[in-house]
């Protein structure tokens, strides 16, 4: 675990069950009875089928969503601000420049403009985006528009960051570079992330603790802390204990 992991908040999962609404009105339990903990500081990514209830899981843990049954157990358990949620698409405000758009979620907690400014450009400069802040999101990449979402995210400090699928619209090579500047904001940062991907090598590669989750039930078919080292770059790709760790993962997915 890296040396700043107390900034993180940990997460125990005790029983939780989430039902729906199926064909002809039939429940049925997309997470059936979960039970996971996750470490203060921790990058878990999460992997399984389309449909195994991981987008619910992510939804539940952002208070977005409720449980049917159980309880999810947050230390600290602080308020919204510490939580921050990061979607595949990244729903920028079209009539807001990049700046105003990152600062987006300290003007809806009422904090000062001179402030939010300036937490707006050090969270950009995180993602190499001081350069664009005059922009609006029409005049950018795909690559670029995530980099604000994620700025926009990182803006208020949060002990707890949840993705789903954030690059999962975006070009192989863009993706390679996102995947290395997540993973050095995580070591810098050292709070909590909850990565929800379909990408066995994304997950490999940025988690250090990887689930994969059934089919049905929401059951963890695997549990498996991941044996590559701690800093990361684009050279890894090529080592054949990745390798090694993605097919561990594949395998319990095609189990």
């Amino acid at each position: 675990m890296n040396a700043a992991a107390h900034a993180g908040v940990a997460l125990r999962l005790e029983g939780v069950r989430r039902v729906f609404d199926g064909t002809l009105g039939k429940p049925f339990a997309v997470i059936a009875g979960m039970d996971l903990r996750i470490e203060a500081g921790e990058f878990l990514a999460v992997l399984g089928p389309s449909g195994c209830g991981k987008s619910t899981l992510l939804r539940m843990i952002a208070r977005l969503d409720e449980p049917d049954g159980g309880r999810i157990v947050r230390d600290p358990d602080g308020d919204r601000a510490q939580t921050a949620f990061v979607f595949q698409d990244a729903h920028l405000l079209p009539w807001r420049n990049v700046l105003d758009n990152a600062a987006l979620p300290l003007e809806l907690l009422g904090v000062a403009h001179a402030q939010r400014r300036d937490a707006a450009l050090a969270a950009l400069g995180q993602v190499n985006l001081i350069e664009a802040v005059d922009r609006y999101p029409a005049q950018l990449s795909g690559g670029m528009r995530m980099r604000v979402s994620l700025a926009r995210a990182l803006v208020t400090e949060p002990r707890l960051l949840l993705l789903d699928e954030p690059f999962a619209a975006l070009d192989e090579i863009t993706r390679f570079h996102l995947d290395v500047q997540l993973r050095e904001l995580w070591r810098a940062r050292g709070m909590t992330v909850i990565f929800v991907t379909h990408s066995i090598s994304e997950a490999a590669f940025l988690a250090n603790r990887a689930v994969v989750m059934s089919r049905r039930g929401g059951a963890i078919k695997l549990d498996r802390t991941i044996a590559l080292p701690n800093e990361r770059t684009n050279e890894l790709r090529a080592d054949p204990r990745l390798g090694q760790e993605m097919k561990l993962l594949l395998d319990a997915i095609e189990e």
